[in-house]
């Protein structure tokens, strides 16, 4: 029996089979693990904390040091993330 709680997991929008799921959340954990990705989310952390509300619904773009919606930000400002691969951004 399984209880659907409203809760939707990011793997079942792609409908993997359990082992591509399990091998994809061993890559996500990994790479949100990286050096790179701490400092990114600890330093959009820190200015969350200093600007609530210049931050309320927003990202903060590393890119262009601005706050953003989710949909732009995580879209490359309609470009796709491909070009923004392995970038470095500030985060101090």
């Amino acid at each position: 029996m399984e209880i659907n709680l409203g809760i939707q997991s990011p793997l079942l929008k792609q409908k993997l089979s359990p082992l591509a799921a399990k091998k994809k959340a061993a890559r996500d954990l990994a790479y949100a693990k990286t050096e790179d990705r701490k400092n990114k989310k600890a330093h959009a952390q820190r200015l969350r904390r200093a600007n609530p509300d210049d931050a309320k619904g927003k990202d903060w773009d590393h890119k262009n040091q601005r706050w953003e919606t989710p949909a732009q930000n995580r879209g490359n400002d309609g470009e796709g993330t491909k070009k923004e691969s392995g970038k470095k951004y500030k985060t101090r």
